[in-house]
């Protein structure tokens, strides 16, 4: 017997093509649950408040920056959802005086318009948000060189490269609702994938890459970005690949709420703790990274119980 179809959009692969089971068993979990679930090499973190929460974040960013010498670059990979964190980031780098021209920073992702990425005008532009929101707010001589400063492009082959000779000190990134890292969404329902997803083996081969994104995902960034105009955000996007992210020595995503919501979050959490790897939900494969961590606001996990407002 095949696998389900999606409820979400029948032409693509999504967490609701999942086993009913392993989808109720987490529906079930609580936030004492969800701490239990940490394991070697994937650890669960609650904050209290969004204050500690965004300072923590932003000072994941610090403690790889401070270990960068000329003989050892040292960077971190950061996203564009959250962005409260970059302002702390900017500075904490200020009042530290911390010189930044041996480290590095990689933007995740950007849109893909027409095969081309979108310039820094457009008004979605990730790396426009990253420049405004962190490095444009650094002191003049503590800036980090621009040559250091990588963003995705449509063609990804200077980016990748960029990863060579760098050491990746942490990945940064939210949670999407399709449950994806960065732009790394499910696939399409078709061709070699019409009965079944890719395998987690050939999903984490994928390098930096132009992808289709899920229409899930384009929904949930017209009502976070857009006010809700969907036909106004792009439906393609470059996005760092399974391969870059191999190269982080740890994974850090941070959900505070706003991205996914309490079931998404149950849902990866016990995959991952699980080691259940399954390509229709990418955030799953992160199972086999051997240093992962799941930050949460905890006002925000909330309850899966049903209930009318």
């Amino acid at each position: 017997m095949g696998r389900k179809i999606s409820i979400l959009a029948p032409q693509w692969w999504d967490y609701t093509t999942l086993d009913d089971t392993i989808l109720n068993d987490a529906a079930k979990l609580t936030a004492d649950d969800m701490a239990g679930l940490s394991r070697e090499g994937f650890e669960v973190v609650f904050y209290d408040t969004l204050e500690d929460f965004y300072l923590a974040e932003a000072l994941e960013y610090v403690t790889a920056w401070r270990q960068a010498t000329a003989d050892n670059p040292v960077g971190i990979c950061g996203p564009i959802g959250p962005t409260e964190q970059l302002p702390l980031v900017a500075r904490i780098v200020n009042e530290l005086g911390l010189d930044l021209k041996n480290a590095h920073f990689w933007g995740m992702d950007e849109w893909c318009i027409d095969g081309k990425e979108v310039p820094p005008s457009h008004p979605l532009s990730f790396a426009k948000a990253d420049m405004e929101l962190c490095f444009d707010r650094i002191d003049r001589q503590l800036k980090m060189p621009t040559s250091n400063i990588h963003f995705p492009k449509a063609d990804t082959s200077e980016y990748i490269k960029s990863w060579d000779g760098v050491r990746c000190a942490v990945m940064q990134g939210g949670q999407g609702d399709i449950k994806h890292w960065a732009f790394n969404d499910p696939v399409k329902r078709q061709g070699k994938y019409a009965d079944e997803p890719p395998t987690p083996q050939e999903y984490c081969r994928l390098a930096t890459r132009v992808v289709d994104l899920h229409p899930v995902t384009v929904m949930q960034n017209a009502r976070t970005s857009g006010g809700g105009v969907v036909t106004g955000v792009p439906t393609q996007a470059i996005t760092v690949g399974p391969a870059e992210t191999w190269k982080a020595e740890k994974v850090s995503i941070w959900q505070a709420g706003t991205h996914d919501n309490p079931f998404g979050m149950r849902l990866t959490t016990l995959m991952i703790s699980k080691r259940i790897s399954d390509s229709s939900v990418p955030m799953s494969l992160l199972a086999a990274h051997p240093n992962v961590q799941f930050n949460f606001y905890k006002p925000a996990i909330g309850t899966c119980e049903a209930e009318m407002h």
